[in-house]
Parts: C-alpha cells; sequence; structure tokens
C-alpha cells in the first residue's frame, strides 16, 4: 500500500444522491410522490407544516452568500420606490391631470433630488478599503427595487463595486433594479427574514423619504437600539423638512412615550458627503469606548483606523 491518504469524506455529496436519483428505474414505486427526496420534493416543502423549514432556509441562504462573499458589513438604505429619477422626474409632473395629482408629483420632483444624494452616498461608502483579513466593510445594501433603492446601488456600480439587492415577491410584479450585483441579488418570501438580514450585517443605515415599507424597517431599527437589543449603529434621516413633516417627533416626547435622549438615535441630513462624515466621525468615537467587547472593540478600531485616512 503506497497511497495512505486518508479519503475527506466517504459518503456521497447530496448532488451526487439526487442526480442518481433522478436516473433511477422507473416502476409505480418510483413514480409516486411518496418516493421523491424530501429534499428534491416541492409539494412537501412548500406544505403548511413545513413553514419552520423555510424560514430556516430563508434566514441560512441569504447568510451564507454573504459571507462567501467576504462582506463583513453593509451600508443599508431605505427608500421609496416613487421618488423619480431627476431625469424622469418632469415627465411624471407632466402627466398629471388634475390639481391633485399635480401636487403629488411637484412633491416628489421636489424630493427627486434624492436620487442623486443616494447615488453618491452609494459611491462613498463603496470606496472603503478591505480589512486586515481581506473582508469588505461599507457594502452597499438596498430593497433591490427602483428608485432610492436603484440609486444607491447604482453609485456602487459607478465605481465598479459590488452592492446587494434583498428583493421581495409582491402580488405586482417586479424585478431587481439592474445594478444589483447578480450573485448578491436575492430574493425572500418573508418580510419578517428580509428584515432581520438588513440588520444582521448593517453597520451603518440612511433612510430617505418613503412610504409603509420605509417606515416599518425603519422604526424596527429605531426600537432595536432604543430597547438596546442591539449596539447602536448610525441611523440617518434624509429630508429633515420630509420626516418632521410626516412624524411629530418631538411630540412623542412631550406626550411622555419617548425620551428625549431616545431622539439622539438619528439624525437629519441632507447631502451624502454629511451623511458619509457622521459614518467616520460615529466609528471614530467608538473605537475610544473601552467599554465594548473585544471582538466589537477591534472591528470599530479597524473601522475608524481606516475613516482617518479615507478623509
Amino acid at each position: 500500500m503506497t497511497d495512505t491518504r486518508v479519503p475527506s469524506r466517504v459518503f456521497p455529496r447530496a448532488k451526487q444522491e439526487a442526480d442518481r436519483a433522478k436516473g433511477g428505474v422507473s416502476t409505480p414505486q418510483t413514480q409516486d410522490p411518496a418516493y421523491r427526496l424530501a429534499f428534491q420534493d416541492m409539494d412537501f416543502l412548500l406544505r403548511e407544516d413545513l413553514r419552520p423549514v423555510r424560514f430556516q432556509l430563508e434566514l441560512l441562504k441569504p447568510e451564507l452568500v454573504i459571507d462567501e462573499a467576504g462582506i463583513a458589513s453593509t451600508f443599508v438604505m431605505y427608500g421609496s420606490a416613487r421618488i423619480p429619477a431627476p431625469d424622469r422626474a418632469q415627465a411624471l409632473l407632466a402627466a398629471a391631470t388634475d390639481d391633485a395629482s399635480r401636487k403629488i408629483a411637484e412633491r416628489l420632483v421636489a424630493k427627486s433630488k434624492y436620487y442623486e444624494v443616494a447615488r453618491e452616498l452609494g459611491r462613498l461608502a463603496s470606496g472603503f478599503a478591505v480589512d486586515t483579513d481581506g473582508r469588505r466593510h461599507f457594502v452597499v445594501c438596498s430593497g433591490g427595487g427602483p428608485s432610492i433603492m436603484e440609486a444607491a446601488n447604482r453609485g456602487a456600480a459607478d465605481v465598479g463595486a459590488e452592492s446587494i439587492g434583498l428583493n421581495i415577491v409582491l402580488p405586482h410584479e417586479q424585478a431587481p433594479n439592474p445594478y444589483v450585483t447578480p450573485r448578491l441579488s436575492l430574493q425572500f418570501h418573508y418580510f419578517a427574514l428580509r428584515k432581520m438580514h438588513f440588520l444582521l450585517h448593517a453597520r451603518a443605515l440612511a433612510a430617505f423619504p418613503g412610504g409603509f415599507g420605509t417606515f416599518d424597517e425603519l422604526f424596527e431599527l429605531l426600537t432595536l437600539i432604543q430597547t438596546g437589543k442591539i449596539q447602536p449603529i448610525p441611523v440617518l434621516l434624509y429630508g429633515k423638512e420630509f420626516w418632521q413633516r410626516v412624524v411629530n417627533f418631538e411630540a412623542l416626547v412631550e406626550e411622555g412615550v419617548v425620551s428625549a435622549k431616545d431622539l439622539d438615535i438619528f439624525t437629519y441630513c441632507e447631502t451624502a458627503e454629511e451623511g458619509w462624515e457622521c459614518v467616520q466621525r460615529f466609528y471614530q468615537d467608538r473605537s475610544l469606548d473601552t467599554g465594548l467587547a473585544e471582538a466589537e472593540q477591534h472591528a470599530a478600531d479597524e473601522i475608524a483606523a481606516q475613516a482617518n485616512t479615507s478623509r
């Protein structure tokens, strides 16, 4: 015996077994659905009582994809799918047929400036250098849709960087915007799992003007930080006039349902440079916090050091 190497495995891989199962003999027994391998049986996997398994799969797959792409942290960007890009804004206004629709169109046109702001913020975040372990930080992550989400992914594409799109199955037809990196374009069935993946790797978040979806995602984050369920991260609210008009945060303090210090969780911003400066300042200050756990301290120090060199 000249070859004494021990094999790395003795069982065949699942894919090999699946391929072998497809090419088996055909009998009444093998043709019945009961005979299918469980992981190849879609009718089985889509049963109501398999929901916990589908939850687990939808949690695991994106985590593996993101980890295998060498992504350590993300810069998440929320915002409306209805705000037009500047070059389409006037067409929206021209399509208005009455005073009410014209007024709405005018407001949307006014917010179209945030398309370019989100795009520039995507560029800035995507320019952040890899860490000493070769892992990437502040990788742009959006909901994968149009408008503000498209702008964020487009900013990353402008500088040749990859970006993430977390899309979701909706009743009306939709597709990921063309600037999402194909291998990082992920689709979800469960809103809860999608929201979890938005925040698992988030180390900064920007919320642009938006509707129910933006509110849902933003207020969940604010609640998690407020209750101490997650460590604080920079939370940027773009469009102070919009946010103060649609949410009276100060009234919540006056009513006693939140504390004044809770309003320090977020920062109003208008420009991409202002927001990026806020993120860098946050981690520079955090790197001085010796009360952090060792791993968190190391990460904060790493980001702060790179923030200093990128200024």
